[in-house]
């Protein structure tokens, strides 16, 4: 029987629960509060720029493909993507540089110069990655994680030791590899996880194996032509989306979702699926039905907020990679300001993003495209006068570190930060990725997807299972979709 289906936001798990839902035949709206569509993988232009104001980094190519090949379509109907070589730079405390290499064997090599014996290491660590990769992909972050019984499967449960769920990752690299640079270029993955590797399980080395086997990718024209790609196929199921449609509040009578109210007007609907921030969802959109307590929230551990700052320059810069990973400072002294005690971190680590090295389209010629990153904890004070001191840190490393002197080269600069999260996505404490994959919160650990006393509402994106970044939020909305539609066919 058709169902009416209201999902509120327009990121990536949002499309693809409605691509999925609409292809079995409902009839699907999004709502969406903002102009554009993709929530934080939207894009802007300004003085000729064109700036994504999310995700930077395409990585797990096969989850996008294989989402594109279940509607017929494959990843190069939609855009080129480009395989960076090398994947990204790093810089170092000792104020050297490292290019990590595409290729295996110069990949080995180095390793190798750096820890005698670690090339060897490294295959036997990027082959219990693989099966983890495999295992992780195949079976456990398809699993709409309800339940405990879901895991009860020969294969997961025979593999259970194998995928190292309860050990941390931190100490798990640290069996194979002893070399400073070795342990930081494969902890940094699980930053973007949001915790410290002594807290994230093991489980997910299957991130290297993403890294260093399947590689670092980029779509040309940049990285909001999948969210175009996500809304095509969306739109081509038939679903509708509404722009500048902002929920207040989703509806319950009789312990069941019977619509949502969008800009003060009534909206029913047989099914309501929230693809905004979970915590904004279950305290603002639901009060009295909440599925969890204000309590519950203050209490999970969020991944990290950001400062961001999206600069165009006139002149075009040298020593730089597409990618580049500042980490001249502490890794353990910034994390403790974002996991341990909650402060603007003294000496940050930071990324800046080049893509006009690799793409000419998104910046005029002549000029470079920037983004920069600092990962904060969430909830800090913010204001525009922190703002611009780190800003001024940022150029003054930059300057230092790769001998590009910019500042007098700014044509545009917008910032963004706790703030903006909070306004613009509803984000919880304004955070930048979701829920931390902590091992108190994997799998069953996690927000449920669906609400545990009203009936037909659930739940998708990165404070969900199976957790934050791109890849795991196109899953989300799969798992969701194909539940509610073995459920409710």
């Amino acid at each position: 029987m058709t169902k009416k289906i209201h999902i509120i936001g327009s990121g990536i798990s949002s499309l693809s629960a409605a691509s999925f839902l609409a292809k079995a035949g409902h009839t699907v709206t999004i709502f969406e509060k903002n102009d554009q569509i993709g929530g934080r993988a939207r894009q802007f232009n300004a003085e000729g720029f064109t700036f994504d104001m999310g995700p930077s980094w395409y990585w797990m190519p096969d989850v996008f493909e294989k989402f594109y090949q279940q509607f017929g379509y494959t990843t190069s109907d939609f855009y080129e993507l480009k395989r960076l070589d090398p994947s990204y730079r790093v810089y170092w405390p000792d104020q050297t540089h490292s290019d990590v290499p595409a290729d295996m064997p110069t990949l080995e090599a180095w390793f190798e110069s750096l820890e005698p014996g670690s090339a060897l290491k490294l295959r036997a660590f990027l082959k219990d990655a693989a099966y983890k990769y495999k295992v992780g992909m195949e079976d456990l972050v398809y699993k709409p994680s309800l339940k405990l019984s879901e895991f009860i499967d020969s294969r997961v449960l025979g593999g259970l030791f194998k995928m190292h769920l309860f050990s941390s990752f931190s100490s798990f690299i640290r069996k194979y590899f002893k070399h400073p640079k070795i342990l930081s270029l494969l902890e940094f993955p699980v930053l973007f996880l949001g915790a410290m590797p002594n807290e994230t399980p093991a489980l997910y080395s299957l991130m290297n194996y993403a890294d260093i086997q399947l590689g670092t990718w980029y779509p040309m024209n940049g990285m909001h032509e999948f969210i175009k790609a996500f809304a095509r196929i969306a739109q081509e199921q038939g679903v509708h989306i509404q722009r500048a449609a902002n929920v207040e509040r989703i509806v319950v009578e009789n312990e069941r979702a019977t619509g949502i109210i969008v800009n003060g007007k009534f909206e029913a609907a047989d099914l309501v699926i929230s693809g905004a921030d979970y915590a904004h969802t279950d305290l603002k959109l639901l009060a009295d039905n909440s599925n969890y307590s204000a309590a519950y929230w203050d209490k999970r551990t969020m991944a990290p907020s950001s400062l961001l700052f999206y600069v165009g320059i006139n002149k075009r810069v040298t020593n730089l990679e597409h990618h580049n990973l500042f980490f001249d400072e502490s890794l353990h002294d910034h994390g403790e300001t974002i996991y341990k005690n909650p402060s603007w971190p003294q000496k940050p680590l930071f990324y800046l993003s080049v893509p006009s090295l690799t793409d000419p389209t998104v910046a005029p010629e002549g000029s470079e495209n920037l983004f920069f990153l600092i990962p904060l904890a969430p909830d800090l004070q913010d204001d525009e006068k922190t703002r611009e001191q780190y800003f001024d840190l940022l150029l003054e490393r930059l300057k230092n570190l790769t001998g590009n002197d910019i500042k007098d080269h700014i044509t545009y600069k917008r910032s963004f930060c706790v703030n903006d999260f909070k306004k613009d996505y509803n984000a919880f404490k304004g955070n930048a990725y979701g829920l931390a994959n902590t091992l108190k919160q994997t799998a069953i650990l996690k927000p449920r997807m669906k609400h545990k006393k009203v009936k037909n509402l659930y739940f998708t994106g990165q404070l969900t299972v199976p957790g934050p970044g791109v890849p795991p939020s196109i899953i989300s909305g799969e798992v969701v979709a194909k539940h509610i539609l073995n459920k409710h066919h």
